[in-house]
């Protein structure tokens, strides 16, 4: 099957992406935990999303662009995801339907590369 010879092929790097989106997810957060008095917040957010920043960058070495690139739109659904565990949001049933309308179209779009 297509799909999965292209996500074989592209595993290293469809995982060094989703590694990214983490950092990246994780450090706006902590942007968004930021206020006068915890100045070291704003400095580890700045710091995993650097970092992510660089893995992502690694990342393209190891897959198609066509293939990664969408990848980070599982940014949307780790930060979905993090704003319900540490700041108590609420993930309703049209953000359930959005997650999985995400996580299915990477899924199509990083099988696809042949």
């Amino acid at each position: 099957m297509d799909i999965l010879k292209s996500l074989r092929q592209n595993k290293i790097g469809i995982l060094l992406m989703l590694i990214s989106s983490i950092f990246v997810c994780t450090g706006q957060l902590f942007w968004k935990l930021f206020d006068s008095k915890s100045f070291h917040f704003l400095l580890i957010g700045f710091c995993l999303y650097g970092l992510g920043a660089v893995v992502m960058i690694v990342a393209y070495k190891f897959g198609s662009l066509s293939v990664l690139q969408p990848v980070l739109s599982m940014n949307y659904i780790f930060t979905i995801f993090l704003a319900s565990f540490v700041l108590g949001e609420i993930i309703t049933p049209l953000k359930l339907i959005g997650i999985l309308i995400i996580t299915f179209s990477v899924i199509l779009i990083g099988g696809g590369d042949n």
